[in-house]
């Protein structure tokens, strides 16, 4: 076709769109739909990709966990619960390993009872409940290169001495001492009194909105928490190494020094497990796989109702133009001609379509980015467009073929 006919196509396309507002509007409302689908879940998983990545990035992708079993993805069985505890002399003997900058051996308390009234930290009359508990080395601070606000953070002195200090999640600062410096004043905690040291910097959070609870937290000397709850034996490991390129010899290091102390046979598996960021990106590439599979099928089902509707009044339109369709051939217009026409009014209406739903998609993303991580791709937005395009061409084809195999002679008999 010409331009100067592509140009008269398009233009008689939007005059029907506008002759027909109603019909129009319900005919690519499926269009809409799908299109607008696509752009806002893509956006939401681009979003929540980049926070995971930040997070990730956060905790450093030169750390490793050692724990007695696996917790990312995967749930525990009888046996994994029933293992022998990992202790303290195995993270230290994890120090002298080549390759091994640093190693911590972490234990935590969370208060879930759910009793009203029960106290995690107090100042003066101010409490503060919730407040997670962690006991640490003071290699912590190197493993995940942990920033401090305010103070310092607790060192080898006060590990050895079992020192009474504590350094708080910046939540935990601001909900207790507000304007207050906390540096240098005591908090109670579990009828104990400790020093404020320090003051964390605000933590990164994987999936914005709300509460860290990584910063509602108290870090204590890993034997000053032995004081408040003797009975926390269950160490989590962390561990940092010196480069990526050295990670599998690490963890065989790891795995075979374990198994020598834990008196694993040669043909028994490990009672321990060993563990990277990277699992939390498999965990999420899992499930962000199962969220593509929702938006593929949501986006799907609205577009393929939207192409029934483009083919269903494409139809109409040929029934009601039998007789234009009739002049047109006798005056020369030729089968393809009539073809491109009716296909290019037909993609037409699915672009007008594709239009709105990206501009109401990238409304509601750009909303939810206030409340929620969420990313606009421009990737994903051509592509929902080009598929809206394509449904056009798909579902146009059969009713532009049945316009140009029409018999010129009964065509302009039709009334």
């Amino acid at each position: 076709m010409r331009i100067a006919d592509t140009k008269e196509t398009v233009t008689m396309a939007l005059d029907t769109l506008r002759a027909n507002k109603l019909r129009s509007g319900l005919t690519i409302l499926g269009i809409v739909i799908g299109v607008m689908t696509v752009i806002i879940i893509s956006s939401v998983i681009n979003g929540l990709n980049s926070s995971v990545a930040g997070l990730v990035e956060s905790l450093g992708t030169n750390v490793i966990w050692v724990f007695r079993f696996p917790v990312i993805g995967v749930r525990p069985t009888t046996e994994m619960l029933t293992r022998k505890q990992l202790t303290y002399e195995d993270a230290m003997a994890m120090k002298d390993l080549p390759h091994v900058l640093a190693v911590t051996p972490g234990l935590q308390y969370r208060d879930n009872s759910g009793v009203e009234g029960t106290v995690a930290v107090k100042y003066g009359s101010k409490i503060l409940e919730g407040t997670t508990l962690e006991g640490d080395t003071a290699s912590v601070k190197d493993v995940y290169e942990l920033n401090l606000k305010d103070g310092r953070f607790f060192n080898e002195s006060d590990v050895e001495r079992a020192a009474n200090v504590v350094v708080l999640g910046i939540d935990t600062a601001d909900g207790l001492f507000g304007p207050t410096d906390p540096v240098g004043q005591d908090v109670t905690i579990a009828g104990m009194t400790f020093t404020v040291v320090g003051v964390m910097e605000k933590q990164k959070q994987a999936f914005g909105g709300g509460k860290n609870p990584e910063d509602n937290k108290a870090f204590f000397p890993v034997t000053t928490f032995h004081k408040i709850h003797p009975e926390i034996l269950d160490y989590w490991i962390s561990l940092k190494f010196d480069d990526q390129k050295n990670k599998t010899l690490v963890q065989d290091e790891i795995e075979e020094l374990l198994r020598r102390r834990r008196k694993v046979k040669n043909e028994a598996p490990n009672n321990f497990a060993i563990f990277g960021t990277d699992s939390l990106t498999r965990l999420w590439t899992t499930i962000t796989g199962g969220l593509f599979l929702l938006l593929f099928a949501l986006s799907s089902v609205a577009l393929l109702v939207g192409g029934v509707g483009v083919m269903n009044i494409m139809l109409v339109s040929v029934t009601e133009r039998t007789r234009e369709i009739g002049v047109r051939k006798a005056i020369g217009a030729s089968k393809r001609t009539i073809l491109a026409q009716f296909t290019l009014e037909a993609i037409t209406l699915c672009a007008v379509g594709g239009v709105i739903g990206v501009l109401i998609g990238s409304a509601i993303a750009l909303v939810l980015h206030l409340f929620f991580p969420s990313m606009l791709s421009a990737l994903w937005v051509a592509l929902a467009f080009c598929c809206s395009c394509g449904i056009g061409l798909l579902f146009g084809i059969y009713p532009a073929w049945k316009a140009a195999n029409l018999n010129p002679i009964e065509a302009l008999r039709y009334e």
